[in-house]
């Protein structure tokens, strides 16, 4: 099969031919049809991620087609179009047992754990608790754009931070997860402010549902001017990109017993952000963390989707080739992109 590979970490990846995976025996194989390209991506080639082993296929975002299940699968069989959360479960230790899988102690994540789906082929583990069935109205890219970003920015909002409608939620940063949380936060009710530093982001977020925006470049305080739209900051608020400005301004925006969540990843030198903790105690904040969504709530979200209450494929901004994702990986750092690249031509 066809593949993006690489063989030392911040080193330009190559499309390579390499053998096709074979199911693990309670696993399947699945002929990827779509997959997304997201900064966890860039975080794993950069080497921030311990899991990885080299050589490498990134590639954690995907949807497709079962094409072999291992002996043990009871749920799947060849041709059943699919998709999966980034985190696999084991469905055995007792946060599997709780539900919980997103937070599994034996996790598999593709793209991380092992091979991704940056190529024509990826095995899946544990298959019966971690696969998605997809709507034969749903497209792939679409399906695609769902197993990080928009799941991750759904169970956040909805089953973390608990936003209601009539509620101010801030969104820090308009990338993949925020434009997602945006548009997810306005399904619901809430009032979005959303903030970035690039006009063009900002104003694809008022498109999706933000009812402000703040340009961090061109205000003194970000906090301060969330406080001034929202009369007295946000109920909710969620960092989306993860660095330690958008962390500490997405907790200093809280009014008194706000919430924030952390979804961006800070990672090497940006693993320990600064926090207001005194601010934390006097206003009595709430701070979670969040890391995708279980392959069981994944109905909640497509019942919305099929409702018409939520629009993903609106969030794609490039349907792009395997080739030409090597330079999309590579580049994520500039934030060039405007809304989620989907490789969908293999």
């Amino acid at each position: 099969m066809k593949a993006v590979l690489f063989e030392r970490f911040g080193e330009m990846p190559e499309l390579v031919t390499v053998a096709d995976p074979a199911p693990p025996e309670d696993g399947v194989v699945i002929k990827v049809e779509a997959t997304g390209i997201c900064r966890s991506d860039w975080h794993g080639w950069m080497g921030h991620d311990p899991d990885i082993v080299l050589p490498h296929v990134p590639g954690h975002e995907l949807a497709g087609i079962v094409a072999a299940t291992g002996k043990n699968v009871r749920r799947w069989k060849a041709g059943d179009r699919v998709t999966v959360p980034f985190v696999c479960g084991c469905g055995e230790c007792p946060e599997c047992a709780a539900g919980h899988e997103q937070v599994c102690r034996n996790q598999h994540q593709p793209g991380f754990t092992h091979w991704g789906s940056f190529a024509e082929y990826v095995p899946i583990h544990h298959a019966d608790i971690n696969l998605v069935a997809l709507p034969e109205t749903m497209d792939f890219a679409t399906a695609a754009s769902l197993g990080c970003r928009f799941a991750t920015a759904f169970r956040a909002l909805v089953d973390q931070a608990r936003v209601s409608a009539g509620q101010w939620v801030a969104i820090h940063g308009c990338g993949g997860v925020g434009l997602s949380a945006i548009m997810i936060a306005s399904a619901i009710g809430a009032q979005v402010v959303a903030v970035d530093i690039a006009d063009n982001k900002l104003d694809l977020a008022r498109a999706v549902g933000a009812v402000a925006t703040v340009n961090a470049n061109a205000v003194a305080s970000v906090p301060e001017a969330i406080v001034a739209i929202t009369g007295g900051g946000a109920h909710v608020s969620m960092d989306a990109l993860g660095h330690p400005a958008t962390c500490y301004n997405s907790i200093a925006c809280l009014r008194r017993r706000g919430r924030h969540v952390q979804v961006g990843l800070t990672l090497a030198d940006q693993a320990t952000p600064p926090i207001p903790m005194a601010r934390v105690i006097s206003h009595e904040l709430e701070i979670y963390g969040s890391h995708g969504m279980q392959a069981h709530r994944y109905d909640a979200m497509l019942a919305m989707i099929l409702a018409g209450r939520l629009a993903p494929e609106r969030l794609i901004g490039a349907r792009i080739s395997l080739e030409e994702s090597i330079a999309a990986l590579t580049g994520m750092d500039r934030f060039e992109a405007n809304g989620v690249s989907v490789i969908t031509r293999f």
